[in-house]
């Protein structure tokens, strides 16, 4: 995890170089909130774009083992589904369900699919060749019949939101650690990641473009660096 004081601290540290703007602790929170997103998210992005390269050398090993660490935080598995059909409510993306702690997974189908199935007898689903249909209120489980208790899945969740509390003395903001703060769930690695993000948005919002412009500056030496 990052903390989030440790970040709050040097944007603020960095926005106020020079007389550059006051980044409130609302504003905060809301650019944290979606800076760790922004991070969270490309990680599946990347790691899509590694494992589509061609080749197999030991960088793109390397990088794939990284973000499959990074990733690995947010894993939850053998959760329960409520009455086997209600998916958790931090759920970002759906790896694998399983009835009865079977090792083979259900496998997913569209509706459509499904339907096209349960007429054939070949392939209708069965206990052992479960299938499971998304739709609006979670998921179905269907087997010899639908399942609605046993259901496990496996699923990446959705970090949560970070939140700097904060409690005013002397009319100045103070970092409130027992007010329900709640730190990054990103990986330590990411700390200046997530300043430099937090300061283009920051910087973008005060309409001070300089704020914006160290930030892209820094992400494209990282880039060009990761493309040596």
């Amino acid at each position: 995890m990052v903390k989030i004081d440790t970040v709050y601290q040097t944007v603020l540290a960095l926005a106020n170089k020079e007389q550059r703007g006051y980044i409130t602790p609302q504003e905060f929170n809301l650019f944290a909130t979606q800076a760790q997103m922004q991070i969270f998210e490309q990680y599946f992005y990347d790691l899509n774009q590694f494992l589509r390269a061609p080749g197999n050398n030991t960088s793109h090993s390397d990088m794939v083992d990284l973000l499959e660490e990074k990733i690995s935080l947010f894993e939850h598995t053998n959760v329960p589904v409520g009455n086997g059909t209600q998916l958790p409510e931090n759920l970002y993306k759906l790896q694998s369900v399983h009835w009865k702690g079977n090792h083979r997974p259900a496998e997913y189908v569209d509706r459509k699919t499904y339907h096209q199935m349960r007429d054939t007898a070949l392939l209708r689903p069965r206990d052992n060749k479960l299938v499971y249909v998304r739709n609006y209120n979670g998921i179905a489980v269907i087997g010899t019949g639908q399942k609605t208790s046993d259901v496990t899945c496996h699923y990446i969740k959705t970090p949560r939101d970070p939140n700097w509390t904060y409690v005013v003395v002397d009319e100045k903001a103070l970092f409130n650690p027992n007010g329900g703060a709640v730190d990054f769930e990103l990986h330590q690695s990411e700390q200046t990641e997530l300043v430099k993000r937090i300061l283009g948005l920051a910087g973008i919002t005060l309409k001070d473009q300089s704020l914006y412009q160290i930030a892209s500056n820094e992400e494209s030496k990282q880039i060009q660096q990761q493309k040596r």
